[in-house]
């Protein structure tokens, strides 16, 4: 082979290796375009945990919603991103998310948690025990600006609020007091004590 021969070949390879290297570089390249467009992070499907009245020595209760016609309603704390944290808690009313707070006290020794209504409808909280009893859901005592809240037989028994998700992780649901003032805001007509929130036990 000669000379003039040998560097037709050499520039044909030559020629051949850079396309094929610039097409694979190419499609590299889209690719991290690809991932560079996608959000950093995917935003998680909301997890429901459930909340419950527990007792070490009478165990786990349902905690409802129910209305004035006697309609029992879910009430779930929910998960919407990774942190679990603080979740909030809302009663599940025929297709709508109800507000759940310790409401101002009035005439009760204790602050009563009810879920609220679109029109200022108060919803009883109550734990419910297998034989169908419905048991108060209260505000019994502070610390700091958390209320600590159980559900109290007349005995008196006291049942710890808890949420638990669906893979056993367990908050402690509890009032958060965030101004000095009784009422700390008003949310249809309604005088409210402090928010209910799920909280990361200590």
């Amino acid at each position: 082979m000669n000379i003039s021969a040998k560097k037709l070949k050499t520039v044909f390879f030559l020629f051949t290796f850079t396309i094929l290297t610039s097409a694979t570089f190419a499609q590299v390249l889209d690719k991290e375009r690809e991932k560079l467009n996608k959000p950093e992070t995917e935003v998680p499907a909301e997890i429901y945990w459930n909340v419950k009245a527990y007792s070490p020595t009478w165990g786990l209760l349902k905690v409802k919603a129910i209305d004035k016609d006697g309609n029992i309603h879910d009430i779930k704390a929910i998960q919407d991103s990774d942190d679990t944290s603080v979740l909030n808690v809302k009663a599940l009313v025929n297709g709508l998310r109800l507000p759940v707070k310790l409401i101002v006290k009035k005439n009760d020794k204790l602050y009563p948690v009810k879920a609220i209504g679109q029109d200022g409808t108060i919803y009883d909280v109550k734990a419910i025990d297998p034989d169908g009893e419905s048991i108060d859901v209260k505000g019994f005592s502070r610390t700091g600006n958390i209320i600590h809240v159980r559900a109290i037989r007349p005995q008196p028994i006291l049942y710890n609020i808890v949420a638990v998700s669906p893979d056993g992780k367990v908050n402690s649901v509890k009032g958060l007091k965030m101004m000095d003032e009784e009422v700390e805001t008003v949310i249809n007509g309604v005088q409210v004590y402090a928010h209910v929130k799920a909280l990361t036990q200590n």
